[in-house]
Parts: C-alpha cells; sequence; structure tokens
C-alpha cells in the first residue's frame, strides 16, 4: 500500500494498514514536522479514535480541557464533556509523535520526495514508479491524488478563513472557548499550561488577528499578558462533501476525503476513524463498504456545522439561541453529548423541539 501525505491522516491511514498486516510506504514532499493552521484541539471521541490506533497523545506534552464555553457580549454558556475531556496539543508535536509512531510500526518514510502521478496500480514519486496494491491519498484539501483519481465531483464546496497565532500565557479557563461576533469566531484552546492557542475564524479573507482582537476586549486584555510565541499562520476552512471517496484501487481520507467546517473542531476525530475504516476495508478487500461507513461517519458532524453556521450570520437568532440555552443549561449540555457522539441522532432531535420551545419564550 502506498499513502500519499504525510499528515495526520496519512500517519494515521499508515499506521493503521501496518497493524492490519500490510506493507506500507508513506511519501511526500514535506520534512517532519509539518504544521497546519488549526485550532489543535482534540475532543474526546478524537482521543479514543487515536487510541484505538495505538497513538498515545496523552503521552506528550499537551494540556487538558473539560468542555466547551461559547461566549458573546456577556452570555456565556458552558458544558462539561460527558465523558473523558479534550486535549489541547500543539500541530507540530501530534506530527512529531505520529511520525515516530508509524516508523515504530514499520512504516516506510520517504520524505522530501515529490509525488508526481497515478497509475492504475502504480505511483510515480520524483523519478522512479512504484507499484502498489492500494493507493491511498491523504494529501488535503486540494488533494492532487483526488484529482487524479477522478474523484473530484462534489455534492457541495464552501469555505471560510482562518488564521492562528500562540501566545505564552497561562490558560485562563478549563474550557475550549468560541468566543462569537457578527464578523468572526475567535477559538482559545490551552494547548500548554502557559500557552494557548487563538485562531480566528471568518468568510472574510482580510481579517487578519490584530483587527479580529479588537471585537473581542476581554480576550485581548488576557492575551496582552504574554508575548506572541509563534507567527500568524493561515489557512482555509473548506466544507465539501464528494460523491465517492474511492474508486478502484485508490482511496481518499482526511480532508482530501471531504472536510466539515473548522466550527466543529472534529478534524482530527475524523480522520482518526476514517483510518480505522479504511484498513479494515482493505483488509475485506473491498472498499464500497469504506464508501459507504465514509458517508454514515459524515452526518453528525455536517449536521453539528450546519446548525452551527446557521448562527453565524443570524446575530439576532444568535442571541435569541444563547439566551435561551442560558436559561436551561442542560440543553447545551445535551448538544454538546450530541457533538461528541454521546447522544442519539433521536434524542437531539427532541432537544432540537425543547430548543425551539424556548426560543418561543425567551
Amino acid at each position: 500500500m502506498l499513502v500519499i501525505g504525510g499528515g495526520p491522516a496519512g500517519l494515521a491511514a499508515a499506521i493503521a494498514a501496518r497493524r492490519r498486516g500490510f506493507e506500507v510506504t508513506l511519501a511526500d514532499c514535506s520534512i517532519p514536522p509539518i504544521d497546519k493552521a488549526c485550532g489543535e484541539g482534540i475532543m474526546p471521541d478524537g482521543l479514543e479514535a487515536a487510541r484505538a490506533l495505538g497513538i498515545p497523545i496523552e503521552q506528550v506534552a499537551a494540556q487538558p480541557f473539560r468542555g466547551i464555553r461559547f461566549a458573546e457580549n456577556g452570555i456565556s454558556l458552558e458544558a462539561d464533556f460527558p465523558g473523558g475531556h479534550g486535549l489541547g496539543v500543539r500541530r507540530t508535536v501530534l506530527h512529531e509523535l505520529m511520525v515516530d509512531r508509524a516508523a515504530a510500526e514499520g512504516v516506510h518514510l520517504m520524505w522530501g520526495c515529490a509525488v508526481r502521478g497515478i497509475d492504475a496500480d502504480s505511483v510515480t514519486i520524483d523519478n522512479r514508479t512504484m507499484h502498489a496494491r492500494w493507493i491511498v491519498g491523504a494529501d488535503g484539501c486540494n488533494s492532487s491524488t483526488r484529482r487524479w483519481a477522478g474523484l473530484d465531483a462534489n455534492e457541495h464546496n464552501s469555505q471560510r478563513f482562518a488564521f492562528r497565532r500562540h501566545y505564552r500565557v497561562a490558560p485562563w479557563s478549563e474550557f475550549m472557548e468560541i468566543h462569537w461576533s457578527s464578523r468572526c469566531q475567535l477559538y482559545v484552546t490551552p494547548v500548554d499550561p502557559c500557552e494557548v492557542c487563538v485562531v480566528v475564524i471568518s468568510r472574510d479573507q482580510y481579517l487578519r488577528m490584530q483587527e479580529a482582537l479588537t471585537l473581542f476586549p476581554e480576550v485581548a486584555r488576557r492575551l496582552a499578558a504574554g508575548p506572541v510565541s509563534s507567527r500568524e499562520r493561515g489557512g482555509v476552512s473548506v466544507t465539501r462533501r464528494l460523491r465517492a471517496v474511492a474508486d478502484g484501487r485508490v482511496a481518499l481520507v482526511g480532508d482530501a476525503s471531504g472536510s466539515v467546517d473548522a466550527i466543529t473542531g472534529d478534524g482530527l476525530c475524523l480522520l482518526f476513524q476514517h483510518a480505522s475504516l479504511l484498513a479494515s476495508a482493505l483488509v475485506a478487500g473491498n472498499l464500497g463498504s469504506y464508501r459507504k461507513a465514509h458517508r454514515q461517519l459524515g452526518r453528525r458532524p455536517e449536521l453539528m456545522a450546519r446548525l452551527m453556521l446557521l448562527l453565524e450570520d443570524r446575530h439576532r437568532l444568535r442571541r435569541r439561541t444563547f439566551r435561551a440555552m442560558a436559561a436551561r443549561p442542560v440543553t447545551f449540555a445535551r448538544m454538546l453529548a450530541m457533538h461528541v457522539g454521546q447522544l442519539s441522532v433521536r434524542e437531539f432531535a427532541t432537544n432540537g423541539l425543547e430548543l425551539g420551545w424556548q426560543l418561543l419564550t425567551v
């Protein structure tokens, strides 16, 4: 098996397949550690999915957080995860851990090697051809593998813009925080006892961290207590659902296989889960089962992303929703439980009816 792309998605797929007995080679033109502008928070279900792959994220430098907090103009909503905790970890730290884990599992790692194209059963890397029974595309949102395999057709595609920076200040809460305004959301994730990761996400590609912080004076005041500890890094948060994520001998994982908006914080969890599902399908020699399971896996985070983004440009609806949930905190707690897979869709639908009634009466 040959994996194209050496980020977390490719490494997770390589580790999962190697643990099921496959000979695995991974190729990427970059040199570790590979960084990316992301919120750096992993939800409890993501940690569980990583543990299933033998990736001990809890053993590296990281900071636990107990739940999620929403905040806007004096309204604050918070809830603990119903089981376990989340973990904030620098992307470079996570990548180094996964590289070491892949090497320990026996994955053949080819760093600094450019993949030029794929054929029915081969991959061109630099100036040589390597044959592979299975080809896995894990090369991100702008996947070349997806294009080469003819899997670019999508059912939905939209994007927002993200910028990330780290600050050497002690986390001021035990939650991952999402601060809302009419122009953007600001995410604050503790990644160390003395450091936080801050990400701004909006539809404005020109909105940078310095301007965004003027919209959140309390957060800006807290961040002013310590120095900036990383340069500002930008990225694109893409919402994309593909018509198919596998064909013939080629399968896609991670962002190459479609993605949900970063507002859900589900990116890492999904790629770990993709890796496990794909490994099982490869053992059975049936990528059809992977296509079906991949689509089913995406339904919950896609629903949560739609619900949360519904509030993005609707200030009055957002304020009414936040007030309603503040008046009955169990509503927010149940939504968080749904978000991390601890509440069924049926139970969530009941919760939705309760929230609708609260919006009418608040």
